[in-house]
């Protein structure tokens, strides 16, 4: 039933999840025992034991991210080992792998175009598992899997603790400069104000405190964070490359490569270098304003304060006056709104028993009929790992029997806390980050498509899976979205026009550096996956990625590596360049509605009916083709950017 999280999933959850796995086994035993395999009575009920499994371990995962103690350590370790162990040997069984063989060859031609694309993929999933080597070798990748899932954690779990073991006590009340009264009042202690390494938390002391001793010393912290974590990249990179080995590749980034929409290392590695080569010099000119303006040579710990002023002077305003217009139930409320106007979908909340009192569940009705169901989690704690994303839990589709399941998913942030004296109120990052976060949401939520392999967000390209999440962030500064979007907290009153024109105006702010630290993340991932590295070679090719790309060499202790979690504790490994990748795609189709319309219902009835709806049942590239009538504007990244 929509809204029932198990709130009890950590009890016992090993043994139950090791009796799931049993079950399982033996329910595929009788299937692989049919004497005549079909689609209907092979691969849906394969795909639905998988589905048990999901439905069963996601709860436990997400508790490790927003309510990590013991318990949820415990129970998260203690199955993960088990998980992978079983999901690797699962996908080196020959003889499921024959029977999928075997149904293409006898069903294929009278197949839906769903169902074919169920086939496809698993069997090249089958053969990219090493489903045909010796056992031996097998039995090695197994093991890499479950060390890497091992390491992964661990590497998270370095990060958490490092964050929230470090706290410094500001008793001075006069350095804390134009420090808003609401970060204040959240920091407020006893003796003075405390400042932790948690987002909220540090981006407020980065932005507003005039000690630059006391922000570097800040920025030490946070860029030398989990030092344990270098000795777990050697590993983590030592195993990947093993694998690729192993299964045939020159190294792990064609591997990964061989699962996305990219056609190869090279071509990504050209599409990085372009946008470099357009981006850098305007990151330079960027570069260059903030030292003339701030009369000194600026440093990775005084990018966020200069910026502040530089932004308040140029654009006439301070972000801080848009805060009271983004109080964040106000700004959820009024983001459903606009979504309901856009795309025809409500969301209703529902009151049901959650893992936390800030925790909330939403029903999605789609032309009034109950489509899924949506959990939100949005402001920080200390429990909580940095950050925000969207998690799919269940999945659209019709099991063995033809019933229909109802797709369920999660959003977590870590915006400003709230208190019984202070509401929470968002920056607009904020909100950029929530309507991103939403965008991969309705792209897991309104799947049309029956076969769970397939809808919502499995199966997608990695390098295209942030399309339609950059999509929807670029109506966070539309003027017809924001005046739906942002009221005063206190007096109802819309954001004013002068202060929305202004937001707008400035948008594209300092683009250029924006650019070329991506690039510089997406470069270096790249890099560090084409050949098995050992720590320090780790370090010098992060020295001499940002020697070409970046325009703010940090200092030499940053070790950003070590708290780089998208791609060590993440699925972004050898695939960080998808957020440029997949930004083609959102900055072209942006563009279409702005050319034609924000609430233009022809596009937006297309969108939903394509993008947000055929799942992965094609490639990304012939969706949008079908979308918008045509292949996308390699330039629009810049475009959009005004960065030609």
């Amino acid at each position: 039933m929509l809204g029932s999280f198990p709130t009890d999933c950590l009890e016992n959850s090993k043994a139950r999840l090791e009796q799931l796995i049993l079950d399982n086994k033996g329910e595929l035993e009788a299937l692989l025992s049919q004497k005549d395999k079909t689609y209907h009575n092979f691969i849906r009920p394969y795909m639905d034991a998988g589905e048990r499994i999901s439905v069963f371990f996601t709860p436990i995962s997400h508790m490790q991210s927003v309510k990590n103690d013991e318990r949820s350590q415990e129970a998260f370790t203690s199955c993960i080992g088990v998980l992978t162990a079983y999901e690797t040997e699962l996908s080196q069984d020959k003889r499921v792998y024959d029977a999928f063989v075997q149904i293409k060859d006898n069903e294929y031609s009278s197949l839906t175009v769903a169902q074919r694309k169920v086939l496809d993929d698993a069997i090249f999933h089958f053969q990219l598992m090493g489903v045909s080597l010796p056992e031996s070798e097998k039995e090695r990748i197994k093991e890499i899997n479950i060390r890497k899932s091992e390491l992964a954690d661990e590497f998270s779990q370095n990060l958490l603790n490092a964050t929230n073991a470090y706290k410094i006590l500001i008793t001075d009340e006069s350095i804390l400069g134009d420090m808003p009264d609401s970060d204040r009042a959240v920091a407020k202690v006893d003796n003075g104000w405390e400042f932790s390494l948690q987002m909220p938390s540090y981006i407020a002391f980065m932005t507003y405190v005039t000690d630059r001793s006391k922000r570097e010393e800040v920025y030490r912290a946070y860029s030398t964070r989990a030092p344990e974590n270098g000795a777990l990249i050697e590993e983590i990179l030592s195993l990947r490359a093993e694998k690729a080995e192993i299964l045939g590749y020159k190294n792990f980034a064609e591997l990964n490569l061989r699962t996305m929409s990219a056609p190869s290392v090279e071509a990504v590695l050209e599409f990085l270098n372009k946008l470099g080569s357009s981006g850098k010099p305007h990151a330079l000119k960027d570069k260059e304003d903030l030292d003339k303006f701030a009369g000194i040579d600026i440093q990775s710990y005084d990018t966020a304060i200069y910026s502040e002023k530089l932004k308040r002077e140029r654009f006439d305003y301070d972000e801080e006056e848009l805060r009271p217009y983004f109080e964040q139930n106000s700004v959820l409320n009024g983001m459903f709104t606009f979504l309901e106007r856009l795309f025809g979908i409500k969301f209703v909340q529902k009151d049901t028993p959650l893992w936390d009192n800030k925790a909330t569940f939403y029903e999605l009705y789609i032309k009034g009929e109950l489509c899924g169901g949506l959990y939100m989690d949005l402001e920080a704690r200390p429990e909580k790992r940095g950050g925000a994303w969207m998690n799919n839990w269940h999945t659209r589709h019709r099991d063995r029997n033809d019933k229909m399941h109802l797709p369920e998913a999660f959003v977590v942030a870590n915006f400003p806390v709230s208190t019984d004296t202070q509401p929470s109120l968002l920056r607009h990052d904020d909100v950029t980050t929530l309507f991103h976060e939403m965008g991969h949401a309705l792209h897991h939520l309104i799947s049309n498509v029956d076969e769970l392999a397939v809808s919502g967000i499995n199966g997608i390209d990695w390098d295209v899976v942030e399309f339609p999440s950059q999509f929807l962030e670029n109506f966070a500064y539309a003027p017809e979205v924001l005046d739906i979007v942002a009221k005063h907290y206190k007096t109802g009153e819309k954001l004013p026009k002068e202060l929305l024109d202004k937001l707008v105006d400035s948008k594209n702010f300092q683009e250029g550096l924006a650019l070329v630290r991506q690039l510089e993340f997406a470069t270096f991932d790249m890099q560090i996956h084409l050949q098995k590295m050992n720590e320090r070679e780790v370090q010098e090719t992060l020295d001499s990625v940002r020697n070409k790309v970046a325009a703010i060499m940090p200092p030499e202790y940053n070790r950003f590596q070590n708290g780089f979690a998208h791609i060590f504790a993440g699925g972004y490994a050898a695939g960080y360049y998808s957020y440029k990748w997949a930004e083609m795609l959102s900055s072209d189709a942006y563009l279409e509605f702005m050319n034609n319309g924000i609430f233009n219902k022809k596009l937006a009835d297309s969108y939903v009916s394509t993008i947000l709806s055929q799942g992965a049942t094609r490639k990304m590239s012939e969706i949008y083709k079908e979308f918008i009538g045509r292949n996308p504007d390699p330039e629009a990244i810049l475009k959009i950017a005004n960065l030609i």
